[in-house]
C-alpha cells in the first residue's frame, strides 16, 4: 500500500542527505481541501502547495506539511495546478524546480530542506510562450559540476543550468525523436557511469519507462519498463535514487482512495519498491505495487527519543495540520497509528508520554504487533483548553520489551485533538 495515507500524494521527488531520505510531494486535495465547496465533488485535479516527508528506515515517514505553494510566486495567476516540482541541492542551498502550467517553470531557495522557500527571480526561469509544454521539470548536477533541466508533456526539452541555479546557460533544446510512449514526467540521474531518463509512459493507464544514455545530452535510448501499465491504475511518475545500500523507484497510484470509492477521482498516493540494476545497467521490471512485499525497514527505531507523533507506516483515517511542527488531529473511534519495528531493548519500557492538546479527550491504547494485540499501557489523553495549548500526558506500561510493531489505537475521541510527540522511558 502506499507510504502516505493522511494525504493524498502524488510526483514523488527523493532527495537523499546525509541519513535521511527526504520525499517531497505534490499534493492532490482531498474533498475539505478544495477551496469551492461548488467543486468538492468534481474527479478533477485540486492541487495547490506541496508537501515534505522524511525517513531514516524506509519504512516509517513524518510528515513535515506544506513547504512550498502556490501563492509563493507572486507572477503566477493561477490558484490551482501545483504539479510534479523536484528539489536539488547544491552549495548548502536547496533548489525547488516547479511549473506553473502556462507561464513556465518557477525555481524556489531555501536553506534548508525544510523551507521556508523564496522566489529568487520574480519572474519563470524557463517559460516558451509558444505552447503549454513546460511541465515537470527534472534537474540533475553532473559530476563536473554542469546542471541540466530537463521537462515537457508531450515532447522533451533540455537546458544546462549556471552554477547559481537560478539561470539558464545557452538555448533550450528540443529532443527531435520521441521516446518509447513517452508522456511526461521525466526524471534525470547517473548510476555507475549510465545517464538515465525515466519517464511516466503510455497512456493511459500510464506506466513508468526508462531511457539510458552515455551523455547528460543524449542520445537516448529507451529501454521499456520499470512497471507494465496496469488497469488498475490510471497516472504514474517515477522518482529514483539509491538510499543505504538500496536503490529505489518512487511512484503513484489510487489505492488509498480506492479503500473509499473506485468512482475516478484524482486523488493520488505515492508507493515505493526496491529496484535492481543488471550488469548492463538496465533495470529489472517490477510488479505492480499491490503484488509487492513491504518496504524492508532499514533499521529499527528507537523509542527512547523524542518520536514525532505524525511519524508513522500506516495512518489511514487520520490527518495532519500545521507547517514544520504538524501534528496529528481528525482522531475518532477505530483509527490507529502504526510504527514499524519499534527496538523496546531487553530490559523493556516502564512509562510512555504524549504531548498532545484538545478540545475534547480521547484514549491511547498502546498495544504490540496488530490492532488487537497485547495492550502494554493505556494513556487518557484530556481537555487542555485550546488546541494550542499543549501538555504532556503520561502512563505507566509493562510488557514492552523486544522488537515489535506498536500501535496508537484510539477510542472514545471526542472534540478536536491535536497529538505533538511521544516518547517511551
Amino acid at each position: 500500500m502506499p507510504i502516505v495515507q493522511t494525504k493524498y500524494t502524488a510526483d514523488p521527488s527523493p532527495l537523499v542527505i546525509g541519513d535521511t531520505l527526504f520525499l517531497y510531494t505534490s499534493h492532490d486535495s482531498s474533498p475539505d481541501e478544495i477551496k469551492d465547496p461548488n467543486e468538492r465533488s468534481s474527479a478533477g485535479f485540486f492541487m495547490y502547495d506541496w508537501l515534505l516527508w522524511s525517513t531514516t528506515d524506509m519504512a516509517n515517514w513524518t510528515a513535515h506539511g506544506a513547504v512550498a505553494s502556490l501563492t509563493d510566486f507572486s507572477w503566477r495567476t493561477r490558484d490551482n495546478g501545483a504539479w510534479a516540482i523536484q528539489t536539488v541541492k547544491r552549495n548548502g542551498k536547496y533548489y525547488l524546480y516547479a511549473p506553473l502550467h502556462g507561464h513556465g517553470i518557477g525555481v524556489l531557495v531555501s536553506d534548508s530542506p525544510y523551507g521556508p522557500f523564496k522566489d529568487p527571480l520574480g519572474e519563470p526561469l524557463v517559460w516558451q510562450r509558444e505552447h503549454w509544454e513546460d511541465i515537470d521539470p527534472t534537474v540533475y548536477i553532473d559530476d563536473d559540476g554542469q546542471a541540466y533541466m530537463y521537462w515537457g508533456n508531450p515532447n522533451t526539452y533540455w537546458v544546462m543550468l549556471n552554477d547559481d541555479m537560478i539561470s539558464v546557460k545557452g538555448e533550450i533544446h528540443k529532443l527531435d525523436y520521441h521516446l518509447d510512449h513517452y508522456q511526461e514526467g521525466p526524471w534525470l540521474y547517473k548510476r555507475n557511469g549510465h545517464y538515465y531518463l525515466a519517464y511516466a509512459t503510455t497512456c493511459c493507464p500510464e506506466a513508468l519507462g526508462y531511457a539510458m544514455s552515455d551523455s547528460p545530452k543524449g542520445p537516448w535510448k529507451s529501454k521499456g519498463y520499470i512497471m507494465r501499465p496496469t488497469n488498475r491504475d490510471r497516472g504514474n511518475h517515477p522518482g529514483i535514487c539509491d538510499y543505504k545500500g538500496h536503490s529505489y523507484v518512487f511512484g503513484q497510484n489510487y489505492d488509498v482512495m480506492h479503500l473509499e470509492t473506485f468512482v475516478h477521482h484524482e486523488r493520488r498516493s505515492v508507493s515505493a519498491t526496491e529496484i535492481t540494476y543488471n550488469a548492463d545497467g538496465t533495470i529489472q521490471e517490477v510488479p505492480y505495487w499491490l503484488d509487492q512485499q513491504p518496504l524492508k525497514q532499514l533499521q529499527p527505531l528507537n523509542p527512547y527519543r523524542r518520536v514525532e507523533a505524525e511519524t508513522m507506516a500506516w495512518g489511514y483515517g487520520l490527518n495532519i495540520v500545521g507547517v514544520g511542527n504538524t501534528c496529528i488531529t481528525d482522531v475518532n473511534d477505530g483509527e490507529y497509528i502504526r510504527v514499524r519495528g519499534v527496538d523496546f531493548g531487553d530490559k523493556g519500557a516502564k512509562s510512555y508520554a504524549m504531548t498532545a492538546a484538545a478540545k475534547g479527550a480521547t484514549t491511547v491504547t498502546l498495544r504490540l504487533d496488530s490492532q488487537d494485540g497485547p495492550v502494554v499501557g493505556v494513556l487518557t489523553v484530556k481537555e487542555t483548553g485550546s488546541v494550542d495549548r499543549f501538555r504532556q500526558f503520561t502512563t505507566k506500561v509493562k510488557g514492552a520489551a523486544g522488537l515489535h510493531d506498536l500501535y496508537l489505537c484510539f477510542d472514545k475521541a471526542s472534540g478536536d485533538i491535536r497529538l505533538d510527540w511521544w516518547q517511551f522511558k
